[in-house]
C-alpha cells in the first residue's frame, strides 16, 4: 500500500501540473521551518482546494498531514488516505480533540507539517476557527501561510509566522494576507480589512 500511495502522489502531482497549476517551491533547504509547522491553507471554497493543495504539500517534500472529514474514510479508501497522509476528523464531535492529537504528534520530535483550512468549511465565514493557531502555539511551531490562488492558478507559501500570546491579533494578521480573488468561488470568501475586524474566539 505504501508503494502504491507513493505512486499515486507522483501521478496526482503530474496531473495537477498538466491541468495548468504552477507550484512556487522554495529552494531546497532554504526553508527549514516548513519541516515542522502548521500550514494555514486558504481560501477554502471548493473541494478542488484539497486536490490542488495536497499535490503542492507533497511537492514540498515534507512529512505532510492533512485533516479530512471521517465521511471520506469508507471501505478501501480509508487505508489509502492514511498512507497519503490524511487524518480522519469527526467535525460533528466537539470532543474530537483535534488540537491535542496534533500537538501530541509534534511532541514526538519528528518532522511534521500539518495543513489546515482555518475557515473550517467551504461556506462564507466571518471568523476563522482557532484550532490551527492553538496547535501551533501549544506545539511551539510556526504557522506558514499557504496560498491557493485560482486567479493565477498557482500555489505558494509565505513567510513563517510565530504565534504570540494574542491569538486574535495573530489570526487577523494571517487573514489579511488573503484576497477573495484567489478563491475558486470568490463570493464564498470573506476578506478582513481594518474596518471589519471580528473576534477570533472560535475553536
Amino acid at each position: 500500500m505504501r508503494t502504491f500511495a507513493l505512486a499515486m502522489k507522483k501521478i496526482w502531482i503530474l496531473i495537477t501540473k498538466i491541468g495548468g497549476w504552477k507550484f512556487i517551491l522554495p529552494e531546497k533547504g532554504s526553508r527549514p521551518e516548513i519541516q515542522r509547522c502548521v500550514f494555514a491553507t486558504a481560501p477554502h471554497t471548493s473541494i478542488a482546494d484539497y486536490l490542488v493543495g495536497t499535490a503542492y504539500l507533497w511537492s514540498l517534500g515534507v512529512n505532510g498531514r492533512i485533516f479530512i472529514k471521517k465521511e471520506f474514510f469508507w471501505g478501501p479508501l480509508g487505508p489509502l488516505l492514511r498512507h497519503l497522509g490524511a487524518i480522519s476528523i469527526d467535525r460533528g464531535n466537539r470532543k474530537n480533540d483535534m488540537v491535542g492529537a496534533a500537538v501530541r504528534e509534534f511532541a514526538k520530535g519528528k518532522g511534521l507539517a500539518i495543513a489546515i483550512t482555518p475557515e473550517g468549511t467551504r461556506k462564507p465565514v466571518k471568523r476563522w476557527k482557532r484550532g490551527f493557531w492553538e496547535i501551533a502555539h501549544q506545539a511551539q511551531v510556526p504557522i506558514v501561510p499557504a496560498f491557493l490562488d485560482f486567479e493565477k492558478r498557482q500555489v505558494s507559501i509565505g513567510e513563517a509566522i510565530w504565534t504570540t500570546d494574542d491569538a486574535e491579533a495573530d489570526i487577523l494578521k494571517i487573514r489579511r494576507l488573503y484576497r477573495k480573488e484567489m478563491a475558486k468561488h470568490p463570493e464564498q470568501f470573506i476578506e478582513v480589512d481594518d474596518a471589519s475586524a471580528v473576534p477570533q474566539n472560535e475553536k
